[in-house]
């Protein structure tokens, strides 16, 4: 599952030998530098900047995987690969790259794009400079400190007589489906968010929420926060909108699911192996 590795050990400075080598998670629209090999992808190894006609827009210090110091980087959109390198995007590497850097590069993205969106005050619009003692970014002109942003999504598995509950959105890959996930709205707990969402794309109610897992999502800065349930009532009936179909599967008779990296998919699996330890 991508989330960062239980050895990283986040920082702000680096630290240890100037001339240690050092992984740079270096990324172009979104997309992650790496180099194709025979079993994989790898990053750029190097212990300073390795692309001396590659300038870059930014740069941040993230901290050590097995201590070896990590840096992420980001370069013009249109800035071309080294020879040898391209850059791909994470969903890409799933697999293809070592799940530790994996992770590590999913918070590299994040952390980029809250740095590249908030070069400006969002109360007075200053320049907003990075502090030194914490991850946030101060505006000196009025004060206002901006963190990291997170964004809280509510995932639920909702299962009836054997049956899962998997819906259909528009942006699904063609035979699609999965379990019903949204946004928690402002003010809400994650309850109550579910119990609003599930009501609103299916029309439907339930009971016996369970916390299963939570799960960093990248794209751009989401925290899946999984739940499971069960059936209370109500007819399931979608808007055509954000949902264009969803019905109770078998988990023998299971549509095409989303990907292995996902939090989605890990409570389908869950329930698979659930019911066939039942059988």
């Amino acid at each position: 599952m991508l989330q960062l590795p239980d050895d990283f050990q986040p920082a702000l400075l680096p630290g240890g030998d100037a001339d240690a080598p050092n992984w740079w998670f270096v990324f172009a629209g979104g997309n992650l530098l790496v180099r194709p090999t025979a079993s994989g992808v790898e990053l750029p190894v190097a212990s300073i900047w390795p692309f001396a006609k590659l300038p870059t827009t930014r740069r941040l210090y993230l901290g050590a995987l097995r201590g070896r110091p990590c840096h992420a980087a980001e370069v013009e959109t249109t800035a071309p690969p080294p020879p040898g390198m391209q850059f791909q995007g994470l969903r890409a590497l799933w697999t293809r790259l070592d799940e530790g850097l994996l992770g590590v590069a999913s918070q590299a993205a994040q952390l980029i794009e809250w740095d590249r969106t908030h070069q400006f005050c969002g109360q007075c619009g200053a320049p907003t400079q990075r502090r030194a003692d914490e991850r946030a970014r101060h505006c000196a002109a009025c004060g206002l400190t901006a963190y990291p942003r997170l964004s809280p999504v509510i995932m639920v598995r909702v299962v009836r007589d054997g049956q899962i509950l998997l819906a259909r959105a528009p942006r699904f890959a063609p035979g699609v489906y999965s379990v019903l996930a949204g946004f928690v709205e402002a003010g809400e707990t994650l309850e109550q968010a579910i119990h609003r969402e599930i009501a609103e794309e299916v029309n439907i109610q339930v009971r016996n929420l369970r916390y299963f897992a939570s799960q960093s999502w990248p794209f751009p800065h989401s925290l899946m926060i999984a739940f499971t349930a069960e059936y209370a009532g109500g007819e399931v009936r979608v808007d055509g909108r954000e949902l264009l179909d969803a019905g109770w599967f078998a988990p023998d008779a299971l549509p095409g699911l989303p990907s292995p990296m996902s939090m989605a998919w890990r409570l389908i699996q869950d329930f698979v192996a659930g019911r066939m330890d039942r059988a």
